[in-house]
């Protein structure tokens, strides 16, 4: 059966969530001085971060962890790992930071371009996030993507996270749509590539990190516009 529905990841895939984030603990880190008061690096700052934030990610993909423990540890442990322990300052951090990160909505390029040819060749978009739910449709509506997509699906609308099959069922059935007519596109491997593998939709594997993983028949692209090529 032709490909009727399209399910996005969100972020990295279309909303440029590595940038947003730099940016966003930028402008906390120059705020509260960061640098002056603790003589901490921002660059290394925030590399520190990015390692700790993704293998806490990792965690709660995998059921070891909840969003609270990430919440509270993300920040924490970046300012430990420099030497700063201090619960009130990192939890300023983390308070703010989802508030602040809407207001940078850089999407990856070629993003709307993409979306709206796939609109025109009547694609049925949808959105599959592994984030918060209030977070995702704040995301899609001040990035002004919101009206390309019928449905929106974060794991907290179901209570579990890619890849487990629980998510894509659900947001299959909330888009009324078959196995057999979807496609998934993301770039996390094992959230969105294996995942949706294992529930039986075929997949586009979107490589922006240049991971290079071999996979027989796999659709891969390295920019959103490459989708073309398969859509």
């Amino acid at each position: 059966m032709k490909i009727q529905h399209i399910f996005f990841d969100l972020d990295n895939t279309l909303w440029d969530h590595r940038k947003n984030a730099y940016l966003t603990i930028k402008d906390l880190f120059e705020k509260e001085e960061i640098s002056l008061k603790f003589n901490i690096d921002f660059e290394e700052f925030h590399s520190a971060y990015h390692e700790i934030n993704e293998r806490l990610w990792e965690q709660i993909r995998d059921g070891e962890i909840d969003k609270d423990y990430l919440r509270k540890h993300r920040f924490y442990d970046t300012f430990n790992r420099f030497g700063v322990d201090n619960l009130k300052l990192s939890m300023y951090f983390e308070e703010h930071f989802l508030d602040i990160i809407l207001n940078h909505n850089h999407l990856v390029e070629g993003a709307e371009y993409i979306l709206e040819y796939l609109k025109n060749k009547n694609y049925k978009l949808h959105i599959i996030s592994n984030g918060f739910q209030e977070v995702t449709e704040r995301k899609c509506i001040l990035s002004e993507i919101d009206h390309y997509f019928q449905t929106i699906t974060s794991a907290d609308s179901v209570g579990v996270r890619k890849p487990n099959p629980e998510i894509f069922e659900y947001s299959l059935s909330l888009a009324n749509a078959s196995k057999n007519e979807s496609i998934l596109i993301g770039d996390d491997w094992i959230a969105d590539i294996i995942g949706a593998q294992n529930f039986g939709i075929d997949v586009v594997f979107f490589d922006v990190l240049k991971e290079n993983k071999s996979s027989e028949n796999l659709k891969t692209i390295e920019h959103l516009l490459q989708i073309k090529e398969y859509l």
